[in-house]
């Protein structure tokens, strides 16, 4: 087992942009990578290797999330409109780390989009696309199989498609 402050040094940037994915909320996501990390430390003993030390820190951060929300008292994410309202500027490498997209428009009307899909379509795709987990991986997050997350993955890409029209890209 690594030192703990090997896996934060190794693991925290990922953790942070799949918390990203799921807030659309930089500080929030900042807050969440710390309260992340606290909740591993005092679990550590349950880590058994079956999986990737990654996968099983964004499966606590996917949790931790979960009980922000529920604490929040609110269920959906912060919209990419309401970020616009609030001045926020989307487009900074601050807001969406690795999204190389010149059109801002095409930005807000596909970041929109994968904020409106239900769950697991949302969560199943910004693993993927985010922090660019294997198939295996995304399964496991989920507790199923790779083939379900492939399909699942495609159904979300599907589903992405039919509500972008090609002229709005």
């Amino acid at each position: 087992m690594e030192d703990l402050s090997d896996v934060y040094e190794s693991y925290a940037d990922e953790v942070k942009r799949f918390l990203i994915g799921l807030t659309s909320n930089v500080d929030v996501a900042e807050e969440l990578t710390q309260e992340t990390f606290y909740q591993a430390v005092k679990s550590i003993h349950r880590y058994n290797g079956e999986c990737k030390m990654s996968v099983w820190l964004c499966q606590i951060a996917k949790h931790t999330y979960y009980n922000h929300l529920r604490k929040e008292r609110h269920s959906t994410h912060v919209s990419v409109e309401n970020m616009m309202h609030m001045g926020m500027d989307i487009t900074s490498p601050e807001q969406q780390p690795d999204v190389k997209i010149v059109n801002r428009n095409t930005l807000i009307t596909i970041h929109k989009e994968i904020h409106l899909l239900n769950e697991p379509y949302r969560e199943l795709f910004l693993l993927r696309t985010s922090i660019e987990l294997s198939f295996r991986e995304i399964g496991e997050i989920f507790g199923k199989s790779e083939n379900w997350a492939r399909v699942t993955y495609y159904r979300a890409k599907l589903k992405l498609a039919e509500r972008i029209e090609p002229n709005e890209v």
